[in-house]
């Protein structure tokens, strides 16, 4: 890990309490990989949930089987429409590797009269899931913490993967993928490309909020559509 990566993973760990999901940047080399085909999900059960927003649909395959407490929660919220009227309020740009490089942010942002206790943790390394381009990743505080905020990786971020033999807890549990966008990724790089507020944020996070955030309309559930 080089100098650059220390210091942001650094200025991370002390927006924590700021930041629901941080960003622990990974090699370049990690970042350019492709994000896992469709394919290679259709090997475990899924469930196909699509995020109608403001500025298009975003569907994802939620990773029930892989992942079945942190999708489950996803699930659940979606379902008592918790997520209903919420927004993306995040965007996440890193300055090095092809843009667009970083994560979109959205959910209930701690509402109280929205978000459920937390769930239990799923890290990577027991899943087999991982932070590639397209995965979905709940935000947390200390891991058990998660409730309804969650974000989308845009490029490979492997740096928040779990990390087993690291000495720092929050590293060695990494945060949990729980599934993947299959179609619209162009309206999260939609979003992800809103102009921001270079006033808004604390800390670290200034400059970072969507100037207008973008409303999530509806969260459910969708059958997939059978072929011949």
């Amino acid at each position: 890990m080089d100098d650059r990566q220390q210091a942001v993973i650094l200025d991370l760990m002390i927006a924590r309490f700021l930041a629901p999901l941080v960003l622990l940047a990974a090699p370049l080399s990690a970042q350019e990989e492709a994000a896992p085909p469709p394919e290679a999900m259709e090997e475990f059960e899924t469930v196909l949930v699509v995020l109608e927003t403001t500025m298009g649909d975003i569907t994802v395959a939620l990773e029930t089987e892989r992942a079945p407490i942190t999708a489950g929660n996803f699930l659940r919220y979606a379902e008592e429409d918790r997520f209903d009227g919420t927004i993306f309020y995040r965007a996440m740009h890193l300055n090095w590797g092809e843009p667009p490089n970083g994560l979109l942010q959205g959910g209930t942002q701690n509402n109280p009269d929205r978000i459920l206790d937390g769930i239990a943790h799923e890290p990577t390394n027991e899943t087999g899931l991982s932070h590639t381009d397209g995965a979905l990743s709940m935000a947390r505080l200390d891991p058990g913490t998660a409730t309804g905020d969650f974000s989308i990786m845009i490029k490979d971020q492997k740096g928040l993967d779990a990390q087993p033999d690291s000495d720092d807890p929050n590293l060695k549990a990494g945060y949990a993928v729980f599934g993947y966008v299959v179609d619209g990724m162009d309206v999260v790089h939609a979003i992800h490309d809103s102009p921001r507020d270079p006033e808004a944020g604390e800390g670290w996070m200034k400059g970072q909020m969507l100037a207008e955030p973008v409303t999530i309309v509806d969260v459910r559930r969708v059958e997939p559509v059978e072929t011949d």
